[in-house]
């Protein structure tokens, strides 16, 4: 997973900014408030409810704000906004990279448009379910800031924890596991004394594909122009990033 912890270290710094703007927000509210209206608004019974709001808490969401979620969602306070739904969409990229797009909508017409028009506009085109799905596969990822800890000592943890694959940047460690095994690796590193900085199922591709500097250069545009929609929950590619395309973003940034 080289290529994905090479796009996760650009994520990583870039969710720095992100964590700054309201988007940031409306991502953690809109998926407290489907939790608990799928699971009940009780997080000691409610795991994906109970991760949720964890994750908020990470990004500074206000107390209230988690609690008006969580009302929302088991239908003690309607705010007029309507109702979220999950939604999944699949496509390809300029110079056929595959994408994942997930999606929170209370107007399923207004996102696919907008999904369709940004695929179109920059050299893809939206593709049917399941087109691309198959050559991701989910699982957990668990974002652990490394300052100050033995990173060869937390990796060991992690794999005691019950990890897949652990793998170590500069500035945070990432755990990966099996998809049923989030919650409980997790819980079990917290147990350990590790903080956690977020906690959350990422689309990993099966098998990456390379792309010259400027395809690549496109594709992390249209990344960026997804992300950048309100409806917009995570997006996911098969792009690998190698040294020499990454020397030529860092040069064109």
């Amino acid at each position: 997973m080289a290529g994905h912890s090479k796009w996760a270290n650009i994520k990583h710094r870039k969710a720095r900014e992100d964590a700054k703007r309201s988007k940031a927000f409306t991502k953690h509210i809109r998926e407290i408030t489907v939790a608990a209206r799928e699971g009940g608004g009780d997080p000691d019974a409610n795991p994906r409810l109970s991760l949720a709001i964890q994750n908020a808490k990470g990004v500074n969401l206000p107390k209230d704000n988690i609690e008006r979620a969580i009302k929302k969602g088991t239908g003690e306070l309607d705010d007029g906004s309507g109702n979220y739904e999950e939604v999944t969409y699949e496509g390809y990229g300029p110079g056929g990279i595959a994408y994942f797009i997930e999606a929170t909508s209370n107007n399923l017409n207004r996102t696919v448009g907008e999904i369709r028009y940004l695929f179109n506009k920059h050299g893809g085109n939206l593709g049917t379910d399941g087109s691309v799905a198959y050559l991701f596969e989910q699982k957990g990822a668990i974002k652990i800031n490394s300052e100050g800890l033995d990173a060869e000592e937390v990796m060991l943890q992690a794999i005691d924890a019950g990890a897949d694959d652990v793998e170590i940047e500069e500035e945070f460690i990432e755990v990966f596991t099996a998809r049923e095994n989030l919650i409980s690796v997790r819980k079990k590193l917290e147990e350990q004394g590790i903080s956690v900085e977020s906690a959350e199922l990422q689309r990993i591709p099966m098998t990456e594909v390379s792309a010259d500097p400027e395809t690549a250069q496109k594709n992390l545009k249209l990344m960026d122009l997804f992300d950048e929609n309100d409806d917009v929950s995570n997006v996911f590619t098969n792009l690998s990033l190698n040294e020499e395309t990454l020397a030529f973003l860092e040069d064109n940034s």
